[in-house]
């Protein structure tokens, strides 16, 4: 299954390719989505979603396959699988950044999507309305971090790495200490319809969307 979505940030398109291929940084814009750990170019975190007093979490990891820093183009590869068993989720994203204006830049994401268990008897339409609400929510969080960083001073030079021996070569599992994420309510991104038809449906649909679509 492939899903295509496409938005525009308010940066050059430099300043764009740093700011989303910087997952640290962006994954508080990620609605229900918490960081946890980095080791090397693979990121694993989770991801709560909820309907009314029905809570589900996930788990998940993305890692960068490729980095065209001169064609600003990424793909990334995502896995994602309900805690419950209720499903899984593979997929191959490829990003795309195209400089529209000295000061604005069009981000075109592809996913190609693989699901397992309850969560493919969804079916398509449900999978692209529920990710295009929350690919808004997303683009709309970027771009109010992406002003608030524009309005503070740059930050300070990092300090020279230290000299490293072979064995600090291998890649270190650095722990990330954020705020507890707060769970998406789905009532808020679907239609009152989809959600009493197949409540546990809907949520690893969300989370798998969430996870991969936007990372």
């Amino acid at each position: 299954m492939d899903l295509v979505h496409e938005f525009t940030v308010p940066v050059p398109v430099d300043d764009a390719w740093r700011i989303l291929t910087d997952v640290e940084r962006i994954a508080p814009c990620l609605p229900g989505a918490q960081l946890q750990e980095i080791e090397g170019d693979t990121y694993r975190g989770i991801v709560k979603v909820k309907v009314g007093p029905i809570q589900a979490q996930f788990k998940g990891q993305a890692s960068f396959v490729e980095q065209d820093h001169v064609a600003h183009r990424v793909v990334l590869k995502g896995e994602g699988r309900d805690t419950t068993g209720k499903g899984n989720a593979a997929a191959l994203i490829t990003a795309e950044l195209t400089s529209l204006t000295a000061s604005s830049t069009s981000v075109k994401v592809l996913t190609d999507l693989s699901i397992t268990g309850k969560v493919a008897q969804f079916g398509r339409g449900a999978m692209a309305d529920i990710s295009d609400k929350l690919l808004a929510q997303f683009v709309e969080n970027l771009n109010t971090l992406i002003g608030e960083q524009q309005a503070s001073p740059a930050p300070a030079a990092p300090a020279p790495a230290a000299a490293t021996t072979e064995e600090d070569d291998a890649p270190q599992v650095r722990k990330i200490d954020a705020p507890e994420a707060e769970a998406l309510d789905l009532l808020s991104v679907s239609s009152g319809a989809i959600v009493k038809r197949a409540i546990p449906v809907v949520i690893a649909i969300a989370a798998v969307v969430i996870w991969l679509v936007v990372r």
